[in-house]
């Protein structure tokens, strides 16, 4: 069976055989990128990148953005008093570039720090995991589950770039001033079999009370805030989820979550009336999740200030929120971006090498993604020592 149809039946399926006939979008969301045989992710179907990708990301650019982290990583190291051995723990690792570069550079300028790095990788895609192997053969890396890391163990830093932006979303929408929940289910019964079933939502009661709690949690009042009716977007109930398995895991040290999205108030602003769904497909976004099923990239954006508040009720402390621009212009880019000098390459490599280090910081696209800094642990004498990244640039 061709894994395009296997993967709409195997919804199918599920939605049949669930109460009432119905999903919820993010069980849908789930399944489309995640199944583990016909999911975006799980397939050979994703595709990172800017020659026949589908989107690329800040370590598509240069080694740069790597290489700043790991100025960043090695300050953490020093203000927890230099353990050993220091855990650099990558959730969704991509192509392995980032760690790559991460671990590269740090061999080469401090080699010290990296002799007592333990880099691990917890990656759900099979073909994903398949290439970082490939890329990162000739570091001692780790790759493990959730299940691999026990409670209080890690002293160190978990880390991710857009990781939580493709986490499954519940979506929802206002009825009357009543918080409905958007399911998928099946248009109509297909008659033959050959052809993939097509799927369309209704909507019902939530699905479960953390909807609603999750309002309470980022301070967001529907019926006093100006929400007209047909007010649509998501509730990321599996990020509040990954944080409290992140704060479980972490012993002492920091989490560093990069991705794009905003403080609830921006997030659920009357205005935004439409969510913050995207598809992605070869460099094209658009928001129907109901074609090129199993071949498109889904994300929303990321609510930070759930990450923030739900991490305090975890025990992560906030160390600091900045933009992606100024974190890295706070570790040294500026300083690369003017050390660029006509004598060491040719003028092509140079124009190419200053838009990329440009990209990284533009206010309208990377530059723009969020940082957020929590910590666990620290004493608090170092809690008030600044990070090198969330310091202002010079």
């Amino acid at each position: 069976m061709d894994s395009n149809l296997a993967l709409h039946t195997a919804i199918a399926h599920r939605i049949s055989t669930s109460p009432q006939q119905r999903i919820t979008f993010a069980e849908y969301m789930d399944m489309v990128l995640y199944h583990p045989e016909y999911g975006y992710y799980s397939s050979n179907a994703v595709k990172i990148g800017f020659k026949g990708g589908d989107f690329f990301t800040s370590v598509n650019l240069e080694s740069d953005f790597g290489e700043l982290l790991a100025e960043q990583f090695l300050q953490m190291w020093e203000i927890l008093g230099q353990p050993v051995p220091f855990y650099l723990v990558e959730m969704g690792a991509g192509q392995g570039l980032l760690a790559l570069h991460i671990l590269q550079y740090t061999q080469q300028q401090h080699p010290d720090f990296f002799s007592v790095l333990e880099y691990l990788i917890i990656e759900k895609s099979p073909g994903l995991q398949q290439e970082q192997q490939q890329r990162l053969q000739e570091f001692p890396v780790r790759w493990c589950s959730w299940e691999d890391i026990s409670s209080n163990s890690i002293v160190g830093c978990f880390f991710s770039n857009e990781l939580v932006d493709a986490l499954p979303v519940h979506q929802f929408i206002l009825d009357s001033g009543e918080l409905r929940e958007i399911y998928v289910t099946i248009r109509e019964k297909q008659v033959d079999e050959s052809v993939a079933p097509s799927f369309t939502e209704i909507t019902g009661a939530p699905s479960t009370p953390r909807l609603a709690a999750y309002f309470d949690l980022v301070g967001i009042n529907f019926p006093q805030g100006g929400y007209e009716d047909g007010y649509r977007s998501e509730i990321n109930l599996a990020a509040l989820d990954w944080l409290s398995i992140v704060a479980d895991r972490l012993q002492r040290g920091y989490v560093l979550t990069i991705d794009y999205g905003y403080p609830a108030s921006s997030y659920y602003n009357p205005r935004r009336s439409q969510g913050t769904l995207q598809c992605y497909y070869h460099h094209r976004h658009h928001n129907n999740p109901y074609i090129n099923i199993g071949r498109q990239d889904i994300t929303a954006h990321v609510d930070f200030t759930a990450l923030e508040r739900w991490g305090e009720s975890c025990g992560l402390e906030k160390v600091g929120f900045t933009q992606q621009g100024l974190f890295l212009m706070s570790l040294g880019l500026g300083n690369r971006i003017a050390a660029l000098s006509y004598e060491e390459i040719s003028l092509s490599q140079l124009l190419q090498r200053r838009e990329s280090l440009h990209q990284l910081i533009d206010p309208t696209g990377l530059g723009n993604f969020g940082v957020l800094i929590q910590s666990k642990g620290l004493p608090k004498h170092n809690t008030s020592q600044s990070l090198k990244g969330l310091t202002v640039p010079e």
